[in-house]
């Protein structure tokens, strides 16, 4: 189990949308006549034939065997334009108006054409104008910090620029330059870095800023750049370089190995979780999850922790790694909190990733009058291919976990049952299929069309049904994928019970390509496309893209969701239908659904904990919300021991949901109502509505017809 509030706010599982940008790795070197031989030297950011060779083959695939009709035009071009001016300059901090002008004048209405033409020199000569820009403000920046600041000053910095306007001038833009340095002084001496150290931190940060920069050699350019093209298609479509793709494989292989932490860079500063590897020691800890920004690293129980703001990925990265069994420190400043923190270090130890701990669990929680419901908690939807291929008998599978897990809730004589798909984004697709027909007889669960309009139907033709009797399925908007399968499946067929939050929206289906297959060389590698190839859609003709899988009882976690999944993402592909299947759904429980949610809400309308759970949820939204602060020290000093005081009080709960966490790890157990978690509980309790005294016909309406 997860804690309350970390399940709760599940947040998005991101996919290949921000990669890592490739370039030589090197470690930070503290001399800035060592960082100078690192620089790409000007003359040599321009297009490569390789370039040019593998724009061809990118645009050949996606005009023919992407989803989306893809059409290479005025309007593709308009937003290409604004992808690459945002994916190098995402807070508007280097970029003047003048220049975006000039830009646009030259470009919005011509990148198609040289697309079309291969002719990549528009996006080389926008990236070198942009480097010249980040030496400038870089070096105005440090010039800043020799002289003084007045923090009594009544003034703030807006420090989320990403919606707000170009700065109209050098002088605007230096104002916008003071204010930053200003506020990440303030900052620094909140943390207790005072005088010269606070000023040595923030130019070793600086100039981290400008070396990510000026490290970044003609691949980097150009995939950053075919990047930008492929998202204005579609989100989940992205380019690997070369460099990219080789490290994109090496991190697949060393994933279960480390922290469990997959990051990628934001605002071309932060360090940022994307998401936990389930098992890893990142997710056990319960004190991490995606969007947390990583600001300082330090190595041991009691090294110094090292500045990262402005650092490379792949130099943080280098950092964060190590042998197992060591220790890593991360300074983190939490997701939605502004740069004026506070932050709060997280210790864990490098391991691997236990399979065990990756694998669906159960247990059962006691209700009053001695009645149990039990719970089986699928985190993914996993496979060991490599052992099914070797064809052993026992390989792990979630189907196979999950036959073994029911079988013993049922020896229990549990009265119904929980399944937990929240936070799991995904994986086989085939398991989720398996999944789905342990609680039907058979018939048809998904059905897929590909880019050339070709509908294909899995079924499920094994007539065993493994478990008949109440069921619930609990989701939350990190369900994705293959979760939202077979909730929508349970739906579909009324075989249970949907409960939560609106899932994730993910239903396309991507393929990645080796562009190497399109042009042999020995001498080029051209890099990976990831392209989206098919739509899933339900047995009833929706979709689950975009819209995601709708509960029947939707939770009050659910306010506010349009910032996440795919709804979130620009260029998605939306919601579409086909003809519905012919299935045979159940008939509807006797306990209605609107009986249920009636219960439901009059239920937490009275719970403290779900009152307190609204009020977490409101300053969360407030923060995100936010996009200045205070440059005056005593305002920020009060708002400092406010957020400080909250975090205090939210740590204590998550350790003690931690702590009883942990309890549970080694066996399985049973719990008491009152000792999972909050958003569980509920499930459990709505599960109990529809099973407490049901007429004699119930039981015959919860089966498989």
């Amino acid at each position: 189990m997860q804690s309350t509030w970390k399940r709760s706010i599940a947040r998005l599982a991101a996919a290949l949308i921000l990669l890592p940008l490739a370039a030589a790795t090197a470690a930070a070197a503290p001399a800035a006549a060592k960082r100078e031989l690192l620089y790409v030297p000007e003359e040599q950011l321009i297009p490569d034939l390789k370039h040019n060779r593998a724009t061809g083959i990118i645009l050949h695939i996606l005009k023919n065997y992407h989803y989306k009709k893809v059409r290479v035009d005025d309007a593709l071009s308009d937003q290409v334009l604004d992808n690459y001016l945002k994916a190098l300059d995402p807070n508007r901090q280097f970029f003047m108006l003048e220049q975006v002008n000039d830009f646009s004048i030259k470009y919005r209405y011509r990148l198609d054409e040289a697309l079309l033409t291969r002719n990549l020199e528009p996006a080389f000569e926008i990236y070198r104008q942009f480097r010249r820009l980040v030496q400038q403000a870089v070096r105005h920046a440090q010039s800043l910090l020799e002289g003084e600041f007045d923090f009594t000053a009544d003034e703030n910095y807006t420090y989320d620029r990403r919606d707000g306007p170009w700065a109209v001038s050098l002088k605007e833009r230096d104002e916008i330059w003071r204010k930053r340095v200003k506020n990440d002084l303030l900052s620094l001496h909140l943390a207790g870095k005072e005088g010269a150290e606070a000023r040595e931190t923030l130019a070793s940060r600086y100039r981290s800023i400008e070396t990510a920069i000026m490290q970044r050699n003609s691949d980097d350019i150009f995939q950053v750049f075919i990047n930008s093209f492929t998202t204005a298609v579609e989100p989940h479509t992205s380019y690997l370089s070369a460099r990219t793709s080789e490290n994109f494989d090496i991190s697949m292989q060393l994933s279960l190995e480390g922290i469990g932490a997959v990051l990628h860079s934001t605002n071309g500063e932060y360090t940022t979780i994307q998401r936990l590897i389930l098992g890893g020691p990142a997710a056990l800890s319960g004190e991490l999850e995606a969007e947390d920004r990583i600001v300082g690293v330090g190595q041991g129980s009691s090294g110094q922790l090292s500045d990262v703001i402005g650092m490379r990925l792949d130099d943080v990265v280098d950092l964060i790694r190590g042998p197992k069994g060591s220790i890593v420190r991360l300074e983190i400043l939490p997701k939605g909190r502004g740069p004026e923190g506070p932050t709060r270090i997280v210790r864990l130890t490098r391991d691997k990733v236990r399979l065990q701990q990756r694998a669906a669990q159960s247990f059962t929680i006691q209700l009053p009058e001695e009645r149990q419901i039990g719970v089986i908690d699928i985190p993914s939807f996993y496979v060991d291919f490599k052992a099914q291929t070797r064809g052993d008998e026992d390989y792990r599978s979630t189907s196979r976990d999950v036959r073994n897990l029911l079988s013993g809730l049922k020896e229990e004589n549990v009265e119904g049952i929980v399944i937990d798909l929240r936070g799991n984004g995904g994986g086989s697709l085939r398991e989720a299929l398996e999944l789905t027909g342990m609680f039907i007889k058979t018939g048809p669960i998904i059905q897929t069309r590909d880019s050339r309009g070709k509908i294909e139907i899995n079924h499920d033709s094994d007539p065993e049904v493994l478990y008949t009797g109440p069921l619930a399925v609990l989701v939350d908007r990190s369900s994705a994928s293959a979760s939202e399968i077979f909730a929508g499946a349970i739906q579909d067929y009324r075989r249970g019970i949907i409960i939560g939050e609106p899932t994730f929206g993910k239903g396309t289906v991507q393929n990645i390509l080796d562009l190497n297959r399109y042009y042999q060389s020995d001498s080029e590698d051209l890099g990976k496309l990831k392209t989206t190839i098919a739509q899933f859609f339900r047995i009833s003709g929706g979709s689950n893209q975009y819209r995601g899988v709708e509960p029947d009882i939707v939770f009050p976690t659910a306010e506010n969701d349009s910032d996440y999944g795919e709804r979130a993402l620009e260029n998605a592909l939306r919601w579409d239908t086909l003809h519905p299947l012919d299935y045979s759904p159940l008939p509807p429980p006797t306990v209605s659904i609107e009986q249920l949610r009636r219960k439901h809400l009059e239920r937490v309308a009275s719970d403290p904990d779900f009152e307190l759970l609204r009020k977490e949820i409101q300053i969360s939204l407030e923060n995100r919300e936010r996009r200045t602060v205070s440059l005056r020290e005593t305002k920020r000093r009060e708002q400092h021991q406010e957020l400080l005081a909250l975090q205090k009080e939210e740590d204590g709960r998550l350790s003690g949901e931690r702590d009883a966490d942990e309890e549970g790890q080694e066996k399985r157990s049973n719990y008491l109502l009152d000792q999972v978690d909050l958003l569980l509980r509920e499930a459990t309790r709505i599960l109990s509505d529809l099973t407490a005294t049901p007429p004699v016909s119930q039981a015959a309406d919860l089966q498989p017809s």
